[in-house]
């Protein structure tokens, strides 16, 4: 039994090796031991141990974003599967090739009251873009054969578009201790240099197709170019340069990775969000036709304006054949490769439009908004949003720089400018959530230095837990914790204006310490007072190997005014603008 149980485990970890599959989070338990050991055998793979299952999960999450590569995860059976839920649902919606593996009891210990037993069988619903029962260890050539093909399918429909998570369920019998030799890893008779290769292709168009959509950007020239998140190494040369020979302005939200590095910024409006805040001056910028790539921006104001206005022409690009389209207004879904896409429209577009009013228009009062909010930045005003501001000067070329949800997303779009460095912004913006974001993280720390990642203090307590993971793999990360003692972003929507039950129910103060517990995991923590001691401390951080927690308190109540007031003068000045030349 022992033997079937080590070759047939064996095959499988070997053939996910050859998929180029290096990483595997292991949550300990009992049921999963032979795939942990076997795993942990395997030369070329790197176990990365995670206690907490939740935390686990987030953790390849993050190490799989970093990497754009699928990681695998390993846990036991009963509840530690359902522990994996938030992070499955996250990697669904943000598209994060995962393979999840778990342990189960075998067949006849189902449904019978056995301990840790519960109906794991499609436990994540249609979160997973694949699921198989793998059928129990035998030592057969073709079954040996079978699980090869079922970890190389895993790999393969894991990063085929759109990229996702997968899951296989091992029912696993006792005896659950492998017998590991040296000649395990031959006798499992694979194949050079994997058993099968998936090859992914990418989606494309024809030209014809191509060339109406030409025709029809070359008839308008009040377009726009929307990129929301999207992590794609060319895409930002390729996107820019198709700007350029249409003459369209381009609304780049934080996550498109277009606001950082050393491509052309000339078309790239980063200040949209607080410019299209005020209505008036939304309807007067309103385009004819928007090419939209990437998921939703983070913008409210913007999905307003494409929700609002139905004769906008919408054409959304997804290569991977999803239908991220929550405006419900668009004219055309082009499953093409966004980066091909571009780059054929540049192809059949030379030469290139004439500069018109429209793209000096969104770029003049681009230039306005972005002033008045960079010379509140140069204020010593303790204000959340300057941390922003703070840390574009900070961060070294090729840093990583990981946001959370809720406020610390919005104030990424409104207050990280463009620049040329090389810095790779990342969010979990699948669910939205604020759970697991601390693990993510970490995960994508162990694959990219430096990292800083810029949490609330509800998203920090809420994954605690977390910061083990540091401790216990050693990882370099510097975590701000913007401490607002509660939920900030409430304070900006109506709810805060029921004064009565607002702190009970959605301001949620805890007064924590979090020094205490940033100590027990090993880290270094600082509760700074002034913008000095913040540079200060983020700088030696950045060059000091450990985890590293600085603390920026301040006032909720002062942070949605300081806000508003910003907002209220970038409107007043584009109006007045705008006025002086009968746009408004």
């Amino acid at each position: 039994m022992n033997e079937a149980l080590t070759l047939y485990i064996a095959a499988f970890v070997d053939e996910l090796a050859k998929t180029g599959v290096q990483d595997v989070v292991v949550s300990p338990g009992s049921r999963s031991t032979p795939l942990a050991i076997m795993v942990a055998e395997h030369p070329a793979m790197r176990v990365h141990i995670n206690i907490d299952e939740r935390s686990a999960a987030f953790f390849a999450l993050g190490m799989a974003k970093a990497k754009r590569h699928p990681v695998a995860l390993l846990c036991t059976s009963g509840t530690a599967v359902a522990n994996y839920f938030p992070a499955v649902v996250e990697a669904y919606y943000s598209r994060v090739p995962l393979i999840i593996i778990t342990a189960d009891r075998p067949h006849e210990l189902r449904e019978v009251g056995a301990p840790q037993a519960i109906d794991q069988l499609n436990i994540y619903g249609k979160y997973a873009k694949w699921f198989v029962e793998m059928a129990l260890p035998e030592k057969t050539p073709d079954m040996l054969r079978y699980a090869r093909t079922m970890a190389a399918r895993a790999a393969g429909v894991a990063i085929s578009a759109p990229a996702g998570p997968v899951h296989l369920n091992f029912p696993l019998r006792e005896p659950l201790v492998p017998t590991v030799r040296e000649e395990t890893w031959e006798q499992t008779e694979a194949k050079e240099p994997s058993y099968t290769t998936v090859i992914p292709g990418k989606m494309t168009v024809g030209i014809e197709q191509i060339q109406r959509l030409y025709d029809e950007f070359a008839s308008v020239e009040k377009g726009l170019i929307v990129c929301g998140p999207i992590d794609q190494p060319e895409f930002a040369e390729a996107v820019t340069q198709l700007a350029d020979m249409l003459d369209y302005p381009i609304l780049a939200d934080p996550l498109s990775q277009l606001r950082s590095g050393t491509h052309e910024k000339e078309y790239i409006i980063d200040s949209y969000d607080a410019i299209l805040k005020d209505e008036k001056i939304a309807a007067s910028l309103v385009p004819d036709v928007v090419i939209r790539f990437g998921a939703m921006p983070v913008s409210k104001p913007l999905f307003l304006l494409l929700k609002r206005y139905v004769n906008i022409k919408q054409i959304v690009v997804d290569g991977e054949g999803g239908w991220r389209e929550p405006t419900l207004a668009a004219s055309y879904m082009v499953y093409c490769d966004e980066i091909e896409f571009c780059r054929q429209l540049v192809h059949i577009g030379k030469p290139k439009r004439s500069k018109s009013e429209w793209s000096a228009t969104w770029k003049a009062i681009n230039g306005i908004a972005k002033s008045v909010l960079l010379e509140a930045a140069a204020e010593n005003e303790w204000f959340e949003g300057k941390v922003f501001t703070e840390l574009a000067q900070l961060l070294p070329d090729g840093a990583t720089l990981f946001v959370g949800n809720s406020m610390p997303i919005r104030d990424t779009d409104t207050f990280f400018f463009t620049n040329d460095k090389q810095i790779r912004i990342l969010a979990n913006r699948g669910a939205n959530g604020i759970d697991g974001v601390v693990s993510s993280a970490l995960g994508a720390s162990a694959v990219a230095e430096p990292l800083v990642l810029v949490i609330g203090d509800l998203s920090f307590y809420h994954d605690l837990n977390g910061l083990l993971a540091a401790k216990m793999h050693g990882l370099n990360a510097t975590i701000i914790v913007l401490n607002n003692n509660g939920g900030g972003i409430f304070s900006f929507l109506p709810q805060a204006e029921h004064k009565k039950h607002f702190e009970m129910l959605f301001g949620t103060p805890t007064d924590l310490q979090f020094a205490h517990v940033v100590r027990m995991y090993g880290g270094n923590f600082a509760k700074i007072a002034t913008w000095d001691e913040f540079r200060d401390c983020v700088a030696q951080s950045l060059t000091t190997d450990g985890l590293h927690v600085v603390e920026v308190c301040t006032s909720r109540e002062n942070n949605v005014k300081m806000h508003r007031l910003l907002w209220e003068k970038v409107s007043q000045e584009i109006a007045e603008f705008l006025e002086k030349r009968g746009a408004v």
